[in-house]
């Protein structure tokens, strides 16, 4: 049986009313007037909305130009609105999963595909989680892109930028979906209580509002979690042979909540930066949150407690030097108790960190040492600091006129200790900040007695 036999439209629409369906799907909007949220793109003149409803590629560029990527985390729409383009473009619509394909069934699609555009009939290819897909396989789509035998539209929930070739997302708009808001999602919930043709509203369930909003706020913006979820309470209320979902059967029915991260992904990456710039902001509160949102969302603790050693060195530094031995205790403590109870630890160094005095000073000195390595030449050691255990090495003037500190007074001799060229040169400027400030006079103290003046900052 060819893959355009019958309207594949019309088999979801079969699917999507079928009383065997999960309610996700039996709710999915057919039309952009059932569709909620995304309003930045599909609102009056928005783009994506123009696009779709015009049907037009970008002037200029062809009919590849139509091709797009939906970016944006899971639940919020990306595979109903490849649906409803399909539908509103009178296109054949195919949904390819990136997870289950290969090479040979790229193929077999666009030969199809090409098939059904000899008889002036357009395809919509939907590919899910198409960052799944290797170089080799992105790269298939490429000339059937080009020539406009199909319109490709990609879903991921990866940034578009790191996970798709640059060829093949150059012959694409992205357009970027965000999570759905709870006021969008209660409404979501409300509507499939109400609705007996496709939803629940043929079992007379009411819901309790501070219900809905439990599970709108266990949902984060993923639709289908939350319609999952009211669809497990429904059971439970049919079940017992109550009428109404109260907060109390919903909390059953949601048992943990599920947080949306992706140890490997982008959510990994935006949480630990905004753990580190909450700690380097000196904001305990925001930087407990941000490491309660990594531990509880499964991130490996040992990866967090290496990036709290980096924090202590980097933002804390000599104005708190305890800090470093703290966030390693942390570190230990984690590796010994294991979870739940290393977590705490962390938490107890994360605080420490962000209250404490904050200096990057050794980290820019160091930063600027490796700035005048890649800059000058890597001139010799100069020969009083080397050592000269061998007569050769004394006839050749290694160690001569080097001065023992400890035979000098105030133990700091007047000898340079840098190559020629960088002589004089200042790289660690401390900070007024905690313990930096000792150092800091401490520092002037070592230049008055060499002779020098107090170094630019």
């Amino acid at each position: 049986m060819s893959l355009f036999d019958g309207s594949p439209l019309a088999q979801a629409a079969a699917t999507s009313v079928s009383g065997q369906a999960p309610l996700a799907e039996r709710m999915r909007p057919r039309t952009l007037a059932e569709y909620t949220g995304q309003e930045h793109l599909l609102g009056p003149g928005k783009p994506l909305r123009l696009a779709i409803e015009r049907d037009e590629a970008t002037p200029g560029q062809g009919a590849q130009a139509s091709s797009m990527i939906f970016w944006g985390p899971p639940g919020v729409g990306k595979t109903t609105l490849a649906k409803i383009v399909a539908q509103t473009t009178g296109a054949n619509f195919i949904e390819f999963s990136a997870v289950l394909s290969g090479i040979k069934e790229i193929k077999q699609v666009m030969a199809e595909a090409e098939r059904a555009a000899g008889f002036g009939s357009r395809t919509i290819l939907f590919v899910d989680e198409i960052h799944r897909f290797n170089k080799a396989q992105q790269d298939a789509f490429l000339p059937y892109v080009e020539r406009g035998t199909i319109r490709l539209i990609g879903a991921t929930t990866e940034n578009p930028s790191f996970e798709i070739n640059a060829a093949l997302l150059s012959r694409c708009r992205v357009y970027t979906l965000v999570a759905l808001t709870e006021v969008q999602v209660v409404a979501l919930l409300e509507r499939a209580l109400a609705d007996a043709e496709r939803g629940l509203g043929g079992l007379g369930l009411e819901a309790d509002a501070d219900a809905l909003a439990a599970m709108a706020a266990y949902a984060s913006g993923d639709a289908r979690n939350a319609l999952n979820a009211l669809e497990a309470a429904a059971r439970m209320a049919e079940g017992r042979g109550e009428r109404t979902i109260s907060r109390t059967l919903a909390a059953e029915a949601m048992q943990r909540r599920v947080l949306l991260y992706d140890k490997k992904g982008e959510q990994h990456y935006d949480l630990i930066s905004a753990l580190h710039k909450s700690v380097r902001n000196s904001d305990a509160d925001a930087a407990l949150y941000w490491l309660g949102r990594m531990l509880e969302a499964g991130e490996d603790p040992m990866y967090v407690a290496r990036r709290v050693v980096r924090m202590a060195v980097e933002d804390i530094g000599l104005a708190a030097p305890e800090a470093l031995n703290l966030c390693l205790s942390a570190r230990d403590a984690m590796h010994f108790l294991g979870q739940p109870e290393g977590s705490l630890a962390l938490a107890q160094a994360v605080v420490y960190l962000a209250l404490a005095p904050k200096s990057n000073a050794v980290y820019t000195a160091y930063a600027a040492v490796q700035a005048d390595i890649e800059a000058t030449a890597a001139e010799p050691v100069p020969l009083h600091l080397r050592n000269a255990p061998t007569k050769l090495m004394r006839e050749l003037r290694y160690g001569k006129d080097y001065q023992y500190a400890h035979d000098v007074e105030g133990k700091v001799a007047a000898m340079e200790c840098l190559p020629a060229s960088l002589a004089g040169r200042h790289y660690y400027h401390p900070t007024g900040e905690g313990r930096e400030r000792q150092m800091a006079a401490r520092m002037q103290e070592i230049l008055e007695k060499r002779g020098g003046a107090k170094p630019e900052s």
